[in-house]
């Protein structure tokens, strides 16, 4: 159970860093704007909210990194600590942005949480 609970922590980091990617750097990009669902001109007006909430996502992902990198015990409290503001972050999101953000960033998280609570 310990490495599906590591690989569901690196997939979520990878995620996170994917994100990151997806609201610094190609916001007002048609990647974006296809993975967001925005036009230009509020592409243009959100560009800098965007990529600070980019920023947060990078931060996640590294800790989340981080807690994989010190495996064990050490590590443990790392991932459980980051698995658990990636599901506050995706149950706000869902609340107040999107439903769509429960299932891309809430779920994954949940069941990460779950998996690394289980593994032990």
């Amino acid at each position: 159970m310990s490495i599906v609970a590591s690989l569901v922590v690196a997939l979520i980091a990878l995620m996170h860093g994917w994100f990151l990617v997806l609201e610094m750097l190609l916001w007002d990009k048609p990647v974006g704007l296809r993975a967001f669902g925005i036009t230009p001109d509020y592409a243009a007006q959100t560009k800098v909210l965007a990529a600070n909430q980019g920023l947060y996502n990078g931060f996640l992902a590294a800790g989340l990194a981080w807690g994989l990198l010190l495996g064990g015990a050490e590590g443990r409290h790392v991932k459980i600590f980051f698995l658990a503001c990636v599901l506050v972050a995706g149950l706000y999101g869902g609340l107040t942005a999107t439903r769509k953000v429960l299932w891309i960033q809430a779920l994954p998280a949940a069941i990460g949480l779950a998996l690394v609570l289980v593994a032990g």
